[in-house]
């Protein structure tokens, strides 16, 4: 297969969720997803985007771009591409999508999250050309069997009647069940869809400095917490179980359920 004949064309959400179950290391999809794009070569699907926006969108897009609203700017939610693809296809996979973004959409703004949690500096949007506005720490739990639970999800833990959505457990509840919690860096890229105008625009309102030097390994840093003390300190990285899915995640467990009954009613009609 040769990446330069890579096209990008709009797919189904099970087309999308049997690629990214398969090859993707997080397993958990974003709730607010609104296309979903696939790259093929020779109509061989070896490619999957997903684009829509994060939890909090308004709330994102305000703190990046004041003068912008959710209308103007998409998040990316899964990238991922089938192994056998060489090592360049997610910079040319992920070239095309803008160019799919710019001929169907009135979208100024890609952003997405490099997760440097998982030891993921960015280096893709680094090689196309995005922009790096800096890091937030975030939150990761590891369960005792060695799954990712993110915060999202984490309040699964507790079966306190008083458990709200959004409960991150206690340091008694992860003790008590053998949980780990970590901190970590998520690195911030943009990437401006809009003419070179509106882009200088956008960068004088914006509170981040989009000219921070790219990071690189020697910026990934994590810590652990203590389940004892409660204090934080160093670590040199995060161990997890890398095949586990979250069984934390009711967005998990509805996923791959559609993807169950889509493949057996398409071995159904194959038969």
């Amino acid at each position: 297969m040769n990446i330069t004949d890579l096209v990008v064309r709009p797919i189904s959400e099970v087309e999308a969720l049997e690629v990214i179950f398969d090859t993707h290391y997080s397993k958990i999809m974003p709730r607010l997803t609104t296309h979903y794009l696939g790259g093929f070569i020779d109509d061989k699907l070896v490619g999957v985007m997903t684009l829509g926006w994060g939890t909090r969108p308004v709330h994102t897009i305000k703190l990046l771009f004041p003068s912008l609203g959710t209308q103007d700017y998409f998040e990316i939610g899964k990238m991922c591409m089938l192994e056998e693809m060489p090592t360049n296809s997610e910079s040319v996979f992920l070239s095309r999508v803008i160019q799919w973004i710019k001929d169907n959409t009135t979208i100024k703004v890609l952003f997405t999250w490099a997760d440097g949690i998982l030891g993921k500096p960015g280096y893709v949007y680094q090689a196309a050309n995005f922009m790096y506005g800096g890091f937030i720490w975030t939150d990761l739990y590891i369960s005792n069997t060695g799954e990712k639970v993110h915060p999202r999800t984490s309040q699964s833990l507790s079966k306190s009647d008083e458990a709200k959505y959004g409960h991150r457990p206690t340091l008694a509840e992860l003790k008590a069940k053998g949980w780990n919690h970590y901190r970590g860096k998520q690195f911030r890229y943009v990437y401006f869809i809009c003419d070179k105008k509106e882009k200088k625009q956008l960068l004088a309102e914006s509170p981040m400095d989009w000219k921070t030097p790219y990071p690189k390994d020697a910026a990934l840093e994590w810590k652990i917490q203590n389940m004892d003390t409660g204090e934080w300190s160093d670590t040199d990285s995060i161990i997890y179980d890398k095949t586990a899915l979250n069984t934390h995640s009711t967005t998990t467990t509805r996923n791959r359920k559609t993807i169950a009954a889509v493949k057996t009613m398409r071995r159904f009609f194959d038969f």
